[in-house]
């Protein structure tokens, strides 16, 4: 790879990518009606950015949710406030967190507590592993059928194209190769360590934990609160578990073990044209400028 051995990262946000490196990072969003490419970049000076608790191994698969909490939102936020700005809308703070909030909550009661509701009317003994797999098969289902759903919208599209391309470019960049339109048109829309299909092996994991705290025969009330407590428990090691997989790419066994991984991107990415990937690059090196502006100089060695 051509870097020290960290992943960069990124987002689709509306019309635009985000782009993260070990300490910037960068939003690009391609303006409507003037087609200009504006660029958003800032440092990461949080702890989850900063602390070395947040890099040690399960805890930061914490740290992950952060900051697709964190920076995630404000990145989709001022993507939004862009769009919104060139067509004489104005969003404030305000719209943006109830937007956001409503959306929170829909999520945890059509993701959390359907497939609890649906696995009780299935399976009487909520203590049993038939319980867990039936409530997690229930959830993947619904993820999936809403990720198809949601699809079909014009806007939505245009987000998952822009997904494929923060994809592309970074397939690119970890190959070596030029990050220029025409090299990186020619690189994969699935990435193994994309966020759509951590959310599968989390969702994998999630039985697994799940099955081990039915052992104890748990009431509802303590039903509910396993799945709240065990939210941390499940993104460590699914986090653990991916970038595993990531890094042994290439093995035989980890190939096999990616297939479901990287086919559940489908649902989330389409092949986005050039201008889309123009903007993805934008933002892989404006991230990119800001980590070389911070490294320290280098002594050329002889003969160099």
């Amino acid at each position: 790879m051509p870097n020290d051995g960290f992943f960069y990262g990124g987002q689709a946000v509306i019309e635009g990518v985000m782009m993260r490196g070990r300490r910037h990072y960068a939003v690009a969003v391609r303006v409507p009606g003037t087609g200009e490419i504006r660029i958003d970049r800032g440092e990461l000076t949080a702890p989850i950015y900063t602390n070395r608790v947040w890099r040690l191994p399960f805890i930061r698969g914490l740290a992950l949710l952060a900051e697709q909490i964190h920076l995630g939102t404000r990145s989709l936020s001022w993507s939004a406030q862009v769009n919104a700005g060139a067509q004489d809308i104005q969003i404030g703070k305000r719209e943006v967190a109830i937007s956001l909030t409503a959306a929170a909550i829909g999520s945890v009661l059509l993701f959390f507590g359907l497939p609890l509701l649906g696995a009780s009317l299935a399976v009487h003994r909520s203590s049993s592993f038939w319980f867990v797999l039936v409530e997690g098969l229930i959830r993947v289902a619904l993820v999936l059928a809403y990720l198809s759903l949601i699809a079909l919208m014009r806007d939505v599209r245009r987000v998952f194209q822009y997904h494929g391309a923060e994809h592309k470019t970074i397939n690119a960049y970890e190959a070596g190769d030029p990050l220029d339109v025409e090299r990186v048109r020619a690189a994969s829309t699935l990435h193994p360590r994309c966020g759509t299909g951590f959310l599968l092996v989390v969702l994998v994991v999630s039985v697994l934990v799940f099955s081990l705290v039915a052992v104890f025969h748990p009431n509802w009330f303590w039903l509910i609160v396993s799945r709240v407590l065990g939210i941390p428990v499940i993104a460590g090691i699914g986090f653990e578990w991916i970038r595993l997989m990531a890094r042994h790419r290439d093995n035989p066994v980890v190939k096999v073990l990616l297939l479901p991984v990287l086919y559940t991107q489908r649902f989330t990415t389409r092949q986005p044209d050039d201008s889309m990937l123009e903007v993805a690059i934008a933002a892989l090196n404006a991230a990119r400028a800001g980590e070389e502006a911070q490294q320290p100089p280098r002594v050329a060695e002889a003969g160099a």
